[in-house]
C-alpha cells in the first residue's frame, strides 16, 4: 500500500465511541487534514447487527448537511441511529463546515474541501469500514445536495447512486450567492465563471448517458424547487436516469427528515436489486 496513504491513515484517531450490545453503534472520527488546514469531525452510525468482518457486505450512505451546519446537524435533528438500524446502512456524516459548499476555495491557502474528500475522507473511511463502492451512496440537503451531486459526478465509480434534498443545483439560484458564497468562489460578477463551472446542472454533460440513478427531491413551496426541476429537465436532455420528487414542503427540517427516509428507502431497494418500477 502507498506509504503516503498509510501516513494519512495514521492521522485518523477516535475521540469517542459508544458500545451497544457489544457492537459499535456510533463513532466520532477526527481527521487531521492538510487540505482543510484544520480537523474534520465525522460521525459514523453503524446499524444494529453490524460486524466489522462483514463490513464489505453493508451498504453505506454519505449524508451531507446544509449551509451553517456541521457534522452533528443530522444527528441533532433526528434519530440517525434509528435510520441506520431500520435500513441496515452505515451512515457517515462529515463536517462540511458553516460555509464550505463542499468546494475547493478559489484561494488555495484556504479550505480545499473537495480535495479533502477525494484524497482523505473517502479513501480513509472506505478502508476503515471496508466499504464497497457498489453499495455506497451519497445525498445531502441544500448546500449538501449541491455537494452530494457534484462529488458523485467527480468520480461515479465511487458510488452506486446519488441524491439531493432541496439542493442548490444551480448556484445562481441561491440567495447566498452575493454574500456567503463569495468567501468560497470570489465576487459574484459576470466575469467570474466559477458560479457556472461549479453548478451541478452545468456539469451533467460529464455523465451523459450514465446508468446510475440520480434522486432529486424538493418541497413544492421551497424557493429552490425550480432548481430541481431545471436539473431534471437537463437530465432528460442528456438521457441520465433520475427520479424527481416534488411534494408539499418548504426549506425545513421536517421536510428533510421525511425525505431522508424516502432516500434511504429507495437506496435500499437499489442495493437489494428490487428495482424502481422500470
Amino acid at each position: 500500500m502507498n506509504p503516503k496513504f498509510l501516513k494519512r491513515l495514521s492521522l485518523i484517531f477516535l475521540t469517542s465511541f459508544f458500545i451497544s450490545n457489544g457492537l459499535r453503534s456510533q463513532e466520532l472520527i477526527v481527521i487531521e487534514s492538510v487540505n482543510l488546514k484544520c480537523n474534520d469531525s465525522v460521525l459514523v452510525f453503524t446499524p444494529k447487527g453490524y460486524y466489522p468482518d462483514k463490513a464489505g457486505e453493508t451498504p453505506a450512505l454519505y449524508l451531507l448537511h446544509g449551509w451553517s451546519g456541521n457534522y452533528r446537524n443530522w444527528g441533532d435533528k433526528t434519530d440517525i441511529q434509528a435510520m441506520s438500524d431500520k435500513y441496515g446502512f452505515i451512515i457517515i456524516t462529515p463536517d462540511g463546515f458553516y460555509n464550505s459548499w463542499y468546494l475547493n476555495n478559489v484561494d488555495k491557502d484556504k479550505m480545499q474541501w473537495r480535495t479533502f474528500f477525494d484524497e482523505e475522507l473517502y479513501p480513509l473511511i472506505k478502508l476503515k469500514f471496508n466499504l464497497n463502492p457498489e453499495k455506497t451512496f451519497i445525498t445531502g440537503l441544500s448546500m449538501g445536495g449541491h455537494g452530494a451531486i457534484n462529488i458523485y459526478m467527480d468520480d461515479t465509480t465511487r458510488f452506486k447512486a446519488a441524491g439531493s434534498m432541496s439542493g442548490v443545483l444551480n448556484l445562481h439560484d441561491t440567495r447566498l450567492k452575493e454574500t456567503q458564497m463569495t468567501e468560497v468562489l470570489g465576487l459574484y460578477t459576470a466575469e467570474n465563471t466559477q458560479y457556472d463551472l461549479q453548478s451541478a446542472v452545468n456539469r451533467l454533460e460529464s455523465i451523459k448517458g450514465g446508468k446510475d440513478i440520480l434522486l432529486i427531491s424538493c418541497g413544492a413551496q421551497d424557493g429552490l424547487a425550480q432548481s430541481s426541476r431545471d436539473f431534471a429537465k437537463r437530465c432528460d436532455e442528456l438521457k441520465i436516469p433520475y427520479m424527481l420528487m416534488i411534494s408539499p414542503g418548504v426549506h425545513s427540517w421536517p421536510y428533510w427528515i421525511y425525505m431522508l427516509d424516502q432516500h434511504l428507502f429507495i437506496f435500499d431497494r437499489i442495493d437489494k436489486g428490487k428495482g424502481l418500477g422500470y
